[in-house]
């Protein structure tokens, strides 16, 4: 009888009549969907998800429901950065990295994932981190244990041995090297197979060198197309999304005739380059605002003499192939490499996306819907619909007048859960 009695009871608390219901209302909601604004919006939340989205007055909010008023403020989907190393301290690089323990990482990502979140990033991909200390930042949040973004994550980047994602700063006598190298067909697609017997939902691999890495030119090209081909197939076969640091027109092109899912960085951008990321509707994913820090700042946090002298040829050049791509209308979304400059600035790139040739209504899809679309979850997240999951913002005034204001982010909701409300 008492099993029984428990059983209905547990039937009941999984009933509608047990759910959590929330009425939000505000002066303006952005589309990102159909690019629009749309006024006096009231949206109501059943536990994590969107259930209706109606105009204020189309339905009685009752007189003891949960409501959150947010007056004269604009609600928006949760932003989506798809590039950020949420273990790495932008404090600490070069040889200052070495002095950091696999265990000290991940504990730096407690704090990252939450400033990331109170920034009004709900969503990330990291791409790259030492030890799978990502898939335990992940797994944390997922558990309840920390707060943070609902995160997609890699792993160890794979590399060419002495390339991007290998480790370069040691001499021969200490035979370090990177977790994530792998040299030749083979050995890349056993790479991928590893990463993802270990977590990994996302597969990161650097296609050329990098303005952060010792003694790599930062365009030349490091994986061959063959190596590439058999990288990507690998992680196809597993349903995964790719990403390719690439920085060179050589690498960038192998890449993308290899069928990865976006190129980070972009860097040096030439007419063939984008005509085939619009022929195979590949993404770029282009961090235009880290060329700030990284001069303004990097000396200081030990980034390396050589990768400062890179940084000043590549940062212009990268804005200029920015804003290329923008108006030939490839797909873009938004990625900051947060982790190179502080966690929770993320959305001041958003402003330097608009300077550079986005509308206020692009950026936004960017960090939104297209990313979603990039993760193959577009129908779970990425826009205020519907049946999706309740990833909200709001910002005092208008974002798409002024895309500033999201640098301060007033409420911050992911899953139906409220985690930030001034």
């Amino acid at each position: 009888m008492k099993t029984l009695l428990l059983g209905i009871l547990i039937l009941l608390m999984q009933s509608p009549v047990f759910a959590k219901t929330t009425y939000l209302t505000a002066a303006h909601l952005i589309d990102v969907k159909n690019g629009k604004t749309i006024k006096s919006p009231l949206v109501v939340i059943e536990n994590d998800k969107i259930i209706k989205v109606v105009s204020q007055g189309e339905i009685t909010i009752p007189n003891n429901a949960e409501h959150i008023d947010l007056a004269g403020q604009t609600l928006l989907p949760g932003l989506m950065d798809m590039h950020v190393h949420l273990t790495s301290d932008a404090n600490l690089h070069g040889y200052k990295r070495l002095a950091v323990s696999l265990p000290r990482s991940a504990l730096y990502g407690v704090n990252s994932a939450k400033a990331t979140l109170m920034a009004g990033v709900t969503t990330v991909r990291n791409v790259g981190a030492p030890g799978f200390a990502d898939v335990a930042l992940r797994d944390a949040i997922n558990d309840g244990d920390i707060v943070g973004p609902r995160m997609y994550v890699s792993g160890p980047s794979l590399g060419i041995t002495g390339g991007h994602c290998d480790n370069n700063l040691l001499p021969v006598e200490y035979q370090a090297k990177g977790q994530g190298v792998a040299d030749g067909p083979w050995q890349v697609r056993a790479k991928v197979r590893e990463n993802i017997k270990y977590g990994a939902d996302v597969i990161k691999f650097c296609a050329t060198g990098g303005v952060l890495s010792k003694g790599t030119k930062v365009g030349a090209q490091q994986y061959s197309q063959e190596e590439m081909d058999a990288l990507v197939a690998e992680a196809k076969l597993r349903g995964l999304v790719t990403a390719a640091h690439a920085h060179g027109n050589d690498g960038i092109k192998a890449a993308i005739k290899a069928g990865v899912s976006s190129i980070e960085h972009a860097s040096f951008l030439d007419d063939e380059a984008i005509a085939l990321a619009k022929k195979h509707g590949t993404y770029f994913s282009m961090d235009i605002y880290t060329t700030e820090y990284i001069l303004g700042e990097g000396e200081k946090a030990g980034i390396l003499q050589e990768s400062l002298d890179k940084e000043r040829t590549v940062g212009a050049r990268q804005r200029e192939s920015f804003t290329q791509a923008v108006k030939a209308g490839v797909k873009m979304v938004f990625g900051s490499d947060a982790g190179v400059y502080p966690h929770g600035d993320n959305p001041k790139q958003l402003s330097r996306m608009v300077r550079f040739g986005m509308t206020a209504m692009q950026a936004l899809q960017a960090a939104t819907i297209n990313a979603a679309t990039l993760l193959n979850k577009q129908h779970m997240i990425g826009s205020i619909e519907v049946g999706k999951q309740a990833d909200i913002i709001a910002v005092k005034g208008d974002p798409l007048a002024d895309i500033s204001t999201l640098e301060s982010v007033t409420m911050v909701m992911k899953n139906g859960v409220v985690y930030k409300n001034e």
